[in-house]
């Protein structure tokens, strides 16, 4: 069986101290030799500039495929393609589409009156000018907006047929979710390849956070694991163990590419990525 391919995201430094923790990680990983990088973008557009330099950065320092994340957020149709001929003149072909986020002290998303009014709108735009690779989001346990799974899955084809090569799911903990979720597209008629998103626990709090707010199950012996692993100071070790076997479920069926969320601290992704055996030597060099 061929190994999988890997790709990575990681968030924009806003100080110094992030700056060194971003470029610890990159080093950390470049041995797995990515198919592509992302950086994303704050919620409500809040990090765009930080955005575009780190994509631009990250490209000339290490020679990956960057995705720059794009959103509908607080910008006008102009601005947003701007920041995309950006990418297109420094060499880059990859973007994450998004809707975004709602900007900060709002509860819900409201367009720019002269900005797209949904991904699907900014995914059209970006697929017009011929230039990009289009990565969008995908949700295998129902978007927190969507109706039903039907109409989930039914929002992702839109966005498919708008333009998107591929789709990177939100994170899960069971690989059924994962299965479950590519045999409904398929069944929906969806073709473009749906890649999973892995995030290894670095803090158990936080994502428990998270997941509430994304629509994450998180299924009760993984809970129970994380109470005893906190109690016996093995949490890391835990973290590892269950990002292993789920990557490892998810190839035996078929995975051929896992897209891991580093939140700039490599250690747990690179564990992983060495127990499923993948990687070689190369290193960065002279990033300060």
């Amino acid at each position: 069986m061929a190994q999988p391919r890997v790709s990575f995201e990681f968030f924009p430094p806003q100080d110094l101290s992030g700056s060194f923790r971003l470029w610890d990680a990159v080093n950390a990983l470049m041995p797995f030799d990515p198919t592509f990088a992302s950086v994303t973008y704050g919620a409500g557009g809040t990090t765009r500039n930080l955005t575009q330099e780190a994509v631009k950065t990250l490209h000339r320092q290490t020679g990956w495929d960057v995705a720059g994340h794009l959103t509908c957020v607080d910008a006008t149709k102009a601005e947003t393609l701007a920041i995309a001929r950006d990418y297109a003149d420094a060499g880059l072909r990859d973007i994450v589409a998004l809707r975004g986020d709602a900007p900060q002290g709002a509860t819900a998303f409201t367009a720019h009156p002269q900005g797209f009014q949904s991904s699907i709108d900014l995914i059209g735009a970006l697929k017009d000018t011929g230039q990009f690779n289009i990565h969008v989001g995908a949700y295998p346990e129902v978007h927190p907006e969507a109706a039903s799974q039907a109409d989930n899955i039914a929002y992702l084809k839109r966005k498919c047929d708008a333009g998107a090569d591929s789709a990177i799911t939100q994170f899960f903990f069971e690989a059924d979710t994962f299965f479950r979720f590519r045999d409904a597209c398929a069944d929906a008629g969806i073709t473009t390849p749906i890649i999973p998103g892995i995030l290894p626990v670095e803090n158990w709090t936080g994502v428990q956070s998270f997941a509430a707010k994304c629509g994450t199950a998180i299924p009760q012996v993984i809970r129970d694991g994380f109470t005893n692993a906190q109690r016996d100071g093995t949490t890391d070790l835990f973290a590892t163990a269950i990002a292993t076997e789920l990557c490892d479920e998810l190839i035996s069926g078929g995975v051929d590419h896992l897209h891991f969320y580093t939140l700039n601290r490599a250690a747990l992704t690179r564990d992983v990525c060495h127990a499923l055996g993948l990687g070689g030597k190369r290193r960065l060099q002279n990033v300060a």
